[in-house]
């Protein structure tokens, strides 16, 4: 998982609270087949202080959003699907 360098520095100013559920939500991600979770209750074996969702319903192929305990934070994040080298990009971080 790569991050830009705002969402970086937004997860590493986090308090532990936010950066653990980050850190989990990640290995979730990473070990995800598909990362976008398509389909309908395709999430469901995620934790339940964690949804997917895609961030604009027009565009479900686009940027994704992880909503992080019941919306006090999310990551946003765009997936590429590359043969050898899959990859996330985490391009928003925030915790309230």
């Amino acid at each position: 998982m790569d991050w830009t360098k705002q969402a970086q520095h937004d997860f590493q100013n986090m308090p532990a609270e936010g950066s653990d559920l980050v850190m989990s939500a990640r290995a979730e991600l990473v070990t995800a087949e598909d990362p976008y979770f398509r389909g309908i209750d395709a999430d469901a074996s995620l934790p339940h202080w964690m949804t997917v969702r895609p961030l604009a319903s027009t565009s479900p192929g686009g940027p994704h959003i992880v909503d992080l305990a019941g919306g006090r934070g999310w990551l946003i994040y765009t997936f590429m699907r590359r043969h050898a080298d899959p990859q996330i990009v985490v391009t928003e971080a925030f915790w309230a």
